[in-house]
């Protein structure tokens, strides 16, 4: 297959990533064309050991860190497209990458030329970094002890608060009623049989807030009916994987502090 076919199937999303790297469309757009440009001039510079994706945006990478990074932005932009630029540059990269555009973090370390463990902290500093915008109180709905503390250390650690940890469905409402937190990472089944998506469901009418499902059974979200699972990390999870998208959840949210404004 040439690889000018190879490649097309990715370039709109490869516009949506540089656009959001840079934060203007023109911006983003240029890069995305000299990439062009310097494939075709020489398409032997195309990584043929990366998957199709991974090797384009490695390419991209290449490029956009050989040329001074403008992210002047119109009043027009968003307000998360403004929290992307105030994170620095190896941060933005790495979370647009993983929470964005769905690359591992092996993946992304491919694309960044980075190692695995400069991946880690790059995901620690751009949780650290949006947590200082967007820092928020988290309940946590966990019935395994040690996970309930692995989970309470992975989000404080990023400079969120936990304000509680539920392990039945009762508790859990009642501790939201409480404490109406900016965030709630979920487990689906609690100590007493009873479901965490119950306990959810129970919430959302009273308080509209992000929440991301960790579950060993994530079929058990795909029912079709509310809660949608937008934010799903499946048991055994990894770290960076949970930062990554506690980041995203929040990053994306109107405002983290602002329960009327976020949504599952």
């Amino acid at each position: 297959m040439a690889l000018a076919d190879t490649i097309a199937p990715h370039l709109p999303f490869l516009r949506r990533y540089a656009r959001a790297l840079t934060g203007r469309q023109d911006s983003g757009d240029a890069y995305v064309a000299a990439v062009l440009k310097a494939l075709i001039a020489d398409p032997s510079i195309f990584p043929a050991d990366l998957e199709p994706r991974v090797g384009l945006y490695a390419i991209f990478s290449r490029i956009w860190s050989s040329v001074a990074l403008n992210v002047e932005t119109g009043a027009e932009a968003a307000h998360s497209e403004r929290n992307i630029e105030a994170l620095t540059p190896r941060s933005r990269q790495v979370f647009l990458l993983v929470s964005v555009e769905g690359f591992t973090p092996s993946e992304a370390s491919q694309i960044l030329n980075l190692s695995q463990a400069e991946i880690a902290r790059a995901i620690d500093d751009a949780g650290r970094e949006i947590a200082e915008q967007v820092a928020t109180d988290v309940l946590v709905i966990e019935d395994e002890p040690i996970i309930a503390m692995d989970l309470a250390k992975l989000v404080e650690g990023l400079g969120h608060r936990v304000v509680g940890t539920a392990r039945t469905h009762t508790e859990a409402v009642a501790m939201a009623a409480k404490t109406r937190p900016g965030l709630v990472l979920a487990d689906i089944q609690l100590a007493d049989g009873s479901s965490g998506l119950d306990a959810v469901r129970e919430m959302l009418p009273q308080l509209e807030v992000p929440v991301i499902f960790i579950t060993a059974y994530p079929e058990r979200l795909l029912s079709g009916t509310r809660p949608e699972p937008v934010f799903l990390v499946t048991k055994p999870f990894q770290a960076s994987t949970v930062k990554a998208i506690v980041s995203q959840a929040l990053f994306f949210g109107a405002r983290a502090r602002n329960p009327d404004r976020a949504a599952v």
